[in-house]
């Protein structure tokens, strides 16, 4: 038999699998000879008191099952031809490809047009940036196969409520080379080191089952014909024919004036704006386990979580990334952006967090003669400004955290995970008081929470200005195509639905379901 217990253990009891075999034993009054195999296939960490416990569920055989099955649930892909129907995916990360594996599922050729270049190649744009400060605006921590996500840490948490289209994507992720205890863990991620084999073996699938694949090839028009999508057209004026999944990314600013100039509604969405907040990890070890010792054996790298409420807008951290790196985030010339990353090790010296503040349409009301784009415009100004501050070079304005609250400039600053540099500058000026005012109070606020969390070890590092896409694509909540343009299903985080690796692979699945429940409605029509 096969049968689930739930356990809560110190961490230490936690990594012993005897033990755990015998604690299994005992919650299912078995004798210990009797339980052939136990997994772990839900793991937490519960770190709200001082002393640390771990949340776990085992899979246990027992009897005539000798084994727990680990195997994943494989999706079939079908091999199309160039005859089959196509549907052109517009963007390589995880809203395309899902999309683009979905359709192969069923017999649908997917064509996906990615502006940027394939991973290898990607990898070594991204050193220039900070090296020789050369940005490639088509080739950089946003643009490329994979997407912002490919080099931005992999997590692969979701408050989506349906967890089998979460399981699903976590299923398929193994399937192409991911850890299998991203099945298990609470707040599992990949890796930024990681990711690129898993990116890769998901674009070798589509082109090994007829799909195609196509890098350098930046979609300049939407193909429009009495209503509807019929394709698009790419910057060298080749033309790809086919109802269009548009999985541009957050960051793909052509794409929306395109669109604007071609008459498509587009909305004004809020984001958050802020900057990038880096710690020593031992410091974040010792505060968040409560132990002057840190994290000790058996313990992760420890993760924080805070939000609050300033003036009537939420200040909360974002894309926590324990052992990680800042890097440099900008996808054009002249911009100063900052993200954050971890490898599956989180084995880093440094801790940092996006820490923002929620921003709305309206709040700054000299944007709002750029109608749909006016937070775009205030991105892009705000970024230009950092950039400026920064001597037109790709390192990052910074100041030490106390020094941010109590509005000093910071005569020194501490050694950072940032790999093109950092030069101190009045953070508390160059943020516009919208944003510093609030961000200082919420520091206060964490500062109160968490003993030790507010300190001049910390160091306020910016932009961090791409959290999520500034403009909404609307479209029909039922069927996911485009609310006046029909055969465009505008998809993941550039459509504004989405927030994140997963949620981004869910929204392009869906989009792929709506196309193939149409085209079986057809058929059975015909």
């Amino acid at each position: 038999m096969i049968e689930d217990v739930r356990l809560r253990l110190s961490p230490k009891d936690g990594a012993d699998y005897e033990l755990l075999a015998r604690r299994a034993s005992e919650e299912l009054g078995l004798d210990r000879k009797d339980v052939h195999d136990v997994a772990v296939v839900r793991k937490s960490i519960d770190a709200r008191q001082r002393r640390v416990m771990l949340n776990l569920m085992l899979r246990v055989a027992f009897g005539d099952d000798k084994s727990v099955d680990r195997n994943i649930r494989e999706v079939e892909l079908k091999t199309v031809g160039e005859d089959a129907p196509t549907v052109v995916v517009v963007g390589a990360g995880p809203a395309g490809l899902f999309a683009a594996l979905k359709l192969l599922e069923y017999g649908i050729r997917p064509i996906v047009l990615e502006r940027g270049k394939d991973v290898d190649r990607r990898a070594v744009d991204l050193a220039k940036i900070s090296r020789e400060g050369i940005l490639n605006p088509d080739s950089n921590y946003c643009f490329g196969e994979g997407g912002a996500g490919a080099f931005s840490d992999g997590k692969l948490f979701t408050r989506s409520k349906k967890r089998g289209n979460v399981d699903d994507v976590l299923q398929l992720l193994v399937q192409f080379g991911a850890k299998r205890e991203i099945l298990r863990d609470a707040h599992a991620h990949i890796g930024s080191d990681k990711l690129p084999r898993v990116i890769k073996n998901i674009r070798e699938a589509i082109r090994r089952h007829g799909g195609e694949v196509l890098f350098d090839s930046r979609v300049t028009e939407l193909l429009l014909h009495e209503g509807h999508a019929v394709g698009v057209r790419t910057e060298t004026g080749e033309e790809y024919l086919g109802e269009v999944i548009l999985a541009t990314g957050h960051s793909a600013r052509d794409i929306y004036r395109m669109l604007q100039r071609q008459g498509v509604a587009l909305q004004a969405k809020g984001i958050a704006i802020g900057v990038r907040l880096e710690h020593p990890q031992e410091l974040i070890d010792r505060i968040q386990y409560h132990s002057k010792e840190g994290r000790g054996k058996y313990l992760p790298a420890a993760e924080y979580s805070f939000v609050t409420q300033a003036d009537g807008r939420g200040v909360y951290s974002f894309c926590m990334c324990p052992g990680g790196v800042i890097v440099p985030a900008g996808s054009a010339p002249g911009e100063s952006v900052v993200n954050g990353m971890s490898a599956s090790a989180r084995a880093g010296k440094w801790a940092n967090s996006g820490m923002v503040v929620q921003i709305n349409p309206g709040d700054f009301p000299q944007y709002a003669e750029y109608g749909e784009l006016e937070i775009m415009a205030l991105q892009e100004a705000l970024e230009k400004e950092f950039f400026e501050a920064a001597e037109q070079t790709y390192r990052a304005p910074a100041q030490r955290m106390l020094d941010f609250v109590e509005r000093r400039v910071s005569e020194s600053l501490p050694a950072s995970s940032y790999p093109a540099g950092l030069i101190s500058r009045p953070m508390h000026k160059l943020l516009p008081p919208f944003i510093a005012d609030r961000l200082r109070k919420g520091f206060l606020e964490f500062g109160r929470k968490s003993k030790g969390f507010l300190t001049n070890d910390a160091c306020v590092i910016g932009l961090e200005s791409r959290t999520s896409s500034p403009v909404r694509i609307p479209r029909d909540k039922e069927r996911f195509e485009h609310i006046e343009i029909q055969g465009l299903y505008p998809a993941g985080e550039g459509a504004g639905y989405a927030g994140g690796i997963v949620s981004a692979a869910i929204d392009g699945q869906r989009c792929a379901e709506q196309i193939i429940a149409k085209r079986e409605n057809r058929i059975e029509n015909d």
